[in-house]
């Protein structure tokens, strides 16, 4: 590869969209001349937008931005550089992830870009539910979509192991929940459970997904798996972890895929015994600077189909 053929370096922007009760969204738009097909990422739980980027350029938003992508990466609400930040009283939950956030988002980049653009998804851990949650309630939306990776993502959690023990049983449901019940939140970030927090209701919210066979929305009772039952879903690739062993096990992530309806769909298993170089964790897959050569390319092989 010649100087000029080299990846060009992608501008970084901080976008802001308002929510309806008064808080900003914060989209990191990281994009360079010529820019294509837009891609919408959504990170999972714990976490905010940093988990597919850093002001250094490195992660994988930079990474397809300089190939050509237009990369807009979400915080959801309260978390990153969203605000207010998650604190004592904040009532919103995934259903507003789901319901407000992610369709906000989107309709900010069909403004920017025009009614034209193409549009495609990827998703980290629980983002990926949320986002096939939010396919499931806007069928209009998951129409327009050309492609989705989901790296990690899976909705129920049936495998049984020591990780499990701890992660799940214990912080998730029991530990967590009474911390969220003292401090009024969750301060994930502070006791280094994650990158950042989480409200008492996403909580809950996601722990019972995480629990339960039925996958329903405790506000309005919005029955997910029954609206997909008939497929629409984009075609999605799911990209498993050969070291994940609770957050994104390989039999829970199919199983997603499975009652997630009928779609094209592939997965990947980043792993020495699929030729990768090492087993990739629920995090490393990202962020290790291995997965630039081999699970970065994964992403931009689906993206461009």
């Amino acid at each position: 590869m010649t100087a000029s053929q080299l990846p060009v370096t992608p501008q970084q922007d901080s976008l802001f969209v308002a929510t309806p009760d008064g808080a900003r969204l914060h989209l990191r738009h990281i994009h360079a001349p010529g820019a294509g097909r837009a891609v919408l990422m959504v990170h999972g739980a714990v976490a905010n937008a940093r988990t597919f980027y850093s002001d250094r350029g490195k992660g994988l938003g930079p990474w397809l931005a300089a190939r050509g992508y237009d990369v807009y990466v979400l915080d959801l609400r309260g978390r990153g550089l969203s605000t207010p930040k998650i604190g004592h009283g904040h009532a919103h939950g995934q259903t507003e992830s789901i319901c407000e956030d992610i369709p906000l988002a989107l309709e900010e980049i069909v403004r920017r870009r025009g009614e034209s653009v193409e549009l495609a998804l990827v998703a980290h851990s629980w983002g990926g539910v949320l986002l096939s949650a939010f396919l499931a309630r806007q069928p209009a939306w998951a129409a327009r979509i050309k492609a989705s990776v989901y790296l990690g993502s899976k909705r129920s959690i049936r495998v049984w192991n020591w990780h499990r023990c701890y992660e799940i049983e214990f912080f998730w449901k029991r530990a967590g929940r009474l911390l969220a019940w003292w401090q009024g939140y969750l301060p994930a970030a502070r006791l280094g459970m994650g990158s950042d927090d989480e409200t008492r209701k996403s909580l809950r919210q996601s722990a019972q997904w995480v629990a339960a066979g039925v996958w329903r929305d405790s506000d309005d009772g919005f029955d997910y798996a029954a609206a997909l039952a008939q497929g629409g879903l984009p075609p999605t690739l799911y990209l498993i972890g050969g070291n994940d062993p609770v957050r994104g096990h390989e039999r829970d992530v199919r199983r997603f895929a499975a009652e997630s309806g009928p779609h094209e769909h592939a997965f990947g298993l980043l792993a020495r015994t699929a030729g990768m170089t090492r087993d990739y964790g629920h995090i490393d897959m990202l962020t290790h600077p291995q997965a630039e050569h081999e699970v970065y390319p994964q992403v931009l092989a689906w993206l461009g189909k």
